[in-house]
C-alpha cells in the first residue's frame, strides 16, 4: 500500500450520550484507553481533567499519535479526535467502539488526512529520508 498521507485525523461528535458516564473522570479515560487499544494502537500515557461544576477533557498519547475528547454532560455530548499514523491503526474501530461505550444515540465524524505526502514533497527545500524503525520480521524455523 503506498502511504498518500502521514496521518489520518477523524474528528467525532456524539448526541444524547448517557450523562454520568460524561462527568466520571476514571470512566472516560477507561473508555478512551480501550478506544486506543480496539483501534490496534500502542498507549504511551494518558491524562485527563475533571472541570468544576463537570465534564472532561483528556488525551491518550498512542505511539501513532493520539486520541482526545471533551464532554459536555449537561448537554449529552461528547467531541472526540482520533490522529493515527502510518497503516497500522484503524481510527474507524475506535470511533465504533466509542459509540456504543459513550451510549450515544447519534454520531457524526469525517476523516482528514494529515500530512499530505505530495505537498511534503513539493515544499521540501532538500532531500527526504526516511528511516523506518518499525521491527522486522523474521522467519525462524
Amino acid at each position: 500500500m503506498k502511504l498518500t498521507t502521514l496521518g489520518r485525523h477523524v474528528l467525532i461528535e456524539y448526541y444524547n450520550c448517557d450523562k454520568d458516564i460524561l462527568k466520571n473522570n476514571a470512566k472516560i479515560e477507561e473508555i478512551m484507553n480501550d478506544a486506543a487499544r480496539v483501534a490496534g494502537a500502542t498507549i504511551v500515557e494518558s491524562c485527563f481533567h475533571t472541570f468544576n461544576p463537570y465534564g472532561v477533557s483528556g488525551a491518550v498519547i498512542i505511539s501513532e499519535s493520539h486520541l482526545t475528547i471533551h464532554t459536555w454532560p449537561e448537554y449529552g455530548y461528547a467531541s472526540v479526535d482520533v490522529f493515527t499514523c502510518g497503516d497500522t491503526v484503524d481510527p474507524w474501530r475506535a470511533e465504533d467502539y466509542l459509540e456504543k461505550a459513550l451510549k450515544a444515540e447519534l454520531s457524526d465524524s469525517y476523516e482528514i488526512g494529515r500530512g499530505m505526502a505530495d505537498k511534503i514533497h513539493k515544499y521540501s527545500k532538500g532531500e527526504i529520508v526516511v528511516e523506518s524503525f518499525k521491527p522486522v520480521e523474521v522467519d525462524v524455523k
